[in-house]
Order: C-alpha cells, then structure tokens, then sequence
C-alpha cells in the first residue's frame, strides 16, 4: 500500500481522541514534550497506511485489539539496552541481593522471586537474570524466578526470542558477551541458563492484577507515563506485592515518596531504592552501603 503523501493529515481533534483513548484502556498518559513525539508517530502510521486522515486510524483502533497494540507499540518504543543504569544493577547486586541472601539464610529451598513490570523487549529482565546468575553463583539450592511483563505483545515476542544484533549490546566486554550470549549467525542469543530464569507475560498495568509476590520490583522509567493517581495507586499495589523486605526499584524520575506506604529510601551512588520494613534493614557504613535517606 502507498504511503499518503500528506503525512500532517491529523487534525489536533484527533489526536486529543488517541490520547484519550489510549488513556482509557491502558492508563497511559502523553503529555508536555512526549506529545509532539506521540503526534510525530501517529501521523507517521496514518501514512504508512495509505489513510487520508486520523479518523480512519480511530476507527480501526476501535475495531481491532491488533491495530491498537500496533499504535501503542509504535508510540511507546523508546532505546533500551542491558544494563542501562549500571548504578541500579550494581545495587541490585551490594545492596539488595546481600539482604536478601543474609535473611532467607537457613531456609529448606530458598527462592528469589523478581518482577520486571514494563520490560519492553527484555533487556531489563535479562540484565537481572545476568547480575542475579553472577552474585549468586556460589549460593547452592536456590530457586530463582524472573516475571518479565509487558502491555506491548510485539514487544513480549521479541523478548521471549532473546536474540540480539551486535549494536544492542553495546557497553558490554568481550567477556561478558562470551559469558551470556552465544553467537548465531550475525546474531546474539541468550544462553538456555540464563534464558530460562525469565518467563514473560502480556499484563497492562492499568488494569487489576494480582501477579504474585517478590522479593524486588523493578518498574524502570514506566510510572512517568501515567497520571498522579494512577502512579500512587501503583506503588500502593507493588508495596503490596512486596515480601517483608523486600526492594522496590524506580528510574531516576521517579519517587514512592508521597504515596501513602511504608517504604524506607535507601541511596547507593546516583540510585535510589526502596526498601519494605520486615527483615533486617541494610547495611550501614558508607555510601556503596546502601545508605538510609528520609
């Protein structure tokens, strides 16, 4: 099909109706600098379509669930790669881990359950399955689980391939390429070991869910899309999902300060984690510590 030569063909009526419509079904929100991109990226799909004007994509959205995953696929997509902030991984692995380890000691099988809420097309959860394997590779009997979760199907599906080209794993060493990946063709895939730590799953975070409990949550850069409500009625619900204990990661952006739980902040280098109170609280003693801020 021919791309529409006119690719502006999108009045501000209609792309106040997407928004809306966007919001009702999966809770997020595009506002103030990321509305320009949303306008750039549906105009661009109209045109890939061949339609003369946004009211055809609103009707094909609201008769197909496909054709609104594909919209939301194509707005939501934004860079990722592994271990994009090395601080959050590295107090995964000084700070969270440790505690974790340090308070199921003793225990028959102990497990470690961790959640990537928003995992696009899964470098955050492989990142974790990575850091997880190599902080605990001399820790015998324990059961390791890793839920991968995303609204973006497309997104799951490239996810659950686990291969990547070259240029995604950008910033990793020879070695930890050698470690984690094997190569096939021009392209990288995770390693079976790794690779079966993680189990995805399609889950809109807007919608009520119970997906079980965790030992730490990583909700990385995903809360900024949704309203001020629907923020707080997150947290309240990871808070929830968290064992006594447990870790709760956010990006940089963004805060559990303000929402009514019982989260103690902890700072390690530029990252800031969340902790819920019920096993010992972290270490003290200097900032890669984990140190308590209020």
């Amino acid at each position: 099909m021919n791309a529409n030569p006119n690719p502006a063909a999108v009045t501000d009526h209609e792309l106040a109706e997407l928004r809306a419509l966007i919001e009702r079904r999966s809770g997020i929100m595009f506002e103030g600098v990321r509305e320009q991109s949303f306008a750039a990226r549906v105009r661009a799909q109209v045109a890939e379509k061949g339609w003369a004007h946004g009211s055809a994509l609103l009707r094909a959205i609201r008769a197909s669930n496909a054709e609104f995953e594909y919209l939301l696929e194509r707005v939501l997509t934004q860079e990722t790669s592994f271990f994009r902030y090395p601080d959050v991984f590295d107090a995964l692995q000084k700070v969270a881990l440790p505690e974790l380890q340090k308070a199921k000691a003793g225990q028959d099988s102990p497990s470690l359950r961790i959640w990537s809420a928003g995992c696009a097309t899964g470098e955050e959860p492989y990142s974790i399955a990575f850091a997880v394997a190599e902080s605990m590779a001399a820790e015998k009997g324990w059961q390791i689980e890793i839920l991968a979760t995303d609204v973006s199907r497309t997104a799951l599906q490239q996810a659950e391939r686990g291969t990547y080209s070259k240029d995604r794993l950008r910033g990793m060493t020879a070695a930890q390429i050698d470690a984690w990946f094997s190569r096939q063709n021009e392209e990288y895939a995770v390693k079976p070991e790794f690779k079966s730590l993680v189990s995805f799953a399609p889950l809109n975070l807007a919608e009520a869910v119970y997906p079980g409990r965790f030992d730490c949550i990583f909700c990385m850069n995903v809360l900024i899309y949704f309203s001020p409500e629907l923020r707080r009625t997150l947290i309240q619900q990871f808070y929830r999902y968290l064992e006594p204990g447990g870790f709760l990661f956010l990006g940089h952006a963004e805060t559990a300060t303000g929402t009514g739980v019982n989260l103690r902040a902890l700072v390690h280098g530029e990252t800031r984690l969340y902790r819920k109170p019920g096993f010992p609280t972290a270490p003290e003693g200097g900032a890669n510590a984990g140190r308590s801020q209020s």
